[in-house]
């Protein structure tokens, strides 16, 4: 028992409880459901990739504690792959932060760069860690919405150029987009540099979902636009292209003084961490592009079963650009099935009516009522049970 009448958790983080990931991921396993929800891969990922990594423990590579930037084959694959890919330059040695996922170096970045006070301005539905890390970096986040839009959920830019203040100290923006699957445009993300420039703002772009575009999408760096090289702190993962999500191996790139300013918030995070799995990365950087196409073209295809499965069943679906999750308003199933457009109780509910459990995309909005009927489904998940949870869906369309 405590002595004091003051809560135990601070009241930065007081509004963050367990998350609904944890409580669908129960809820899932109570009642036998497939569960849609959580977004990690039910496969794993190249063979060559995880015998590297058993060959890495084997011979004592990463065993102990990795240099604190990163293991030097890393940092210098992930060089090597902005270069192949996007003709981006960076000094292996200066500008490149091994992290210990992506959710780390959102963290650490946020740390690093916010004051007490400073706004933060979020595209939502966020990516929740993004919330609890701005207060815990003692900002304040400014949402800007994302909207449906003709299929699509769009950003305004109008709306966005407006939310800028003069207490605006960074933009936190995240292409392809989770949950919504929006893949921001060239000229989208021009004017969001040119509004950097102008108003002299820093950046980070959470781009883990980068190898994870459709169809006529394109996923471009913020970094490569004008002025952006020496404000913008980019954000890539391992676990979403390689489908190695346990591994927890992340990276910071930017100019030398924006990563030094991220690394003296990291080392008092984890420190270090994945020694190992950082050397059998560093070669899963190097798969030829054979693989990306291969990967790319096996989650277009689990997304087209998934959406016009959702489709049947009677959902309204937003086929997305990117990422591996599909978005969904649950309003057209009707005012009983939906729950009159309530996203959680229908998610809570739809285990016992479908066998498959999503999440509510509400948790994801600062603004919970622009969320409420909209609901997110993973498709990283093997072409067969993608059938399956279809084909349990479609008893909700009668």
């Amino acid at each position: 028992m405590t002595s004091s009448a003051r809560p135990l958790l601070n009241r930065r983080l007081a509004e963050f409880g367990t998350t609904i990931f944890a409580e669908m991921s129960a809820l899932a396993l109570k009642t036998g459901s497939i569960n849609l929800g959580q977004g990690f891969p039910d496969t794993d990922g190249p063979e060559e990739i995880r015998e590297a990594a058993v060959r890495a423990l084997r011979d004592g590579r990463g065993n102990q504690y990795p240099p604190g930037p990163g293991v030097p084959e890393l940092r210098t694959a992930i060089t090597a792959h902005q270069e192949r890919r996007y003709g981006l330059s960076y000094d292996p040695d200066a500008e490149v932060l091994v992290t210990a996922g992506a959710t780390e170096a959102i963290a650490a970045a946020l740390l690093a760069l916010v004051e007490p006070g400073d706004e933060v301005i979020a595209f939502e539905p966020y990516y929740d860690s993004y919330a609890a890390c701005i207060a815990m970096a003692g900002g304040t986040r400014v949402p800007v919405t994302l909207r449906p839009h003709e299929g699509a959920f769009r950003l305004d830019l109008d709306e966005l150029r407006a939310a800028v203040t003069d207490r605006t100290r960074l933009l936190l923006i995240n292409t392809p987009h989770n949950p919504t699957g929006t893949v921001l445009t060239r000229e989208e993300l021009t004017a969001i540099a040119e509004l950097a420039v102008e108003r002299d703002l820093l950046v980070i772009t959470d781009e883990v979902y980068e190898h994870l575009v459709f169809d006529a999408a394109e996923h471009i760096p913020l970094v490569s636009f004008p002025g952006m090289r020496g404000r913008t702190v980019s954000i890539g993962s391992a676990g979403k292209t390689f489908s190695f999500t346990g591994w927890k191996v992340g990276w910071v790139t930017g100019t030398p003084d924006l990563v030094t300013a991220v690394r003296s918030a990291k080392q008092f995070l984890t420190y270090v961490a994945s020694g190992p799995f950082q050397y059998a990365v560093a070669e899963a950087l190097q798969l030829p592009d054979s693989y990306f196409d291969a990967f790319r073209a096996d989650m277009l295809a689990k997304r087209d079963v998934l959406a016009t499965g959702l489709t049947e069943a009677g959902f309204e679906v937003f086929r997305p650009a990117g990422t591996y999750f599909i978005t969904t308003d649950i309003r057209p199933l009707g005012p009983e099935l939906s729950k009159n457009g309530d996203g959680f109780a229908f998610c809570r509910a739809l285990p016992e009516l479908a066998g498959v459990v999503a999440i509510p995309n509400a948790v994801f909005y600062d603004h919970r009522e622009a969320g409420a009927p909209f609901v997110r489904f993973a498709f990283c998940k093997q072409t067969g049970v993608l059938e399956e949870a279809v084909g349990r869906l479609k008893s909700l369309a009668g």
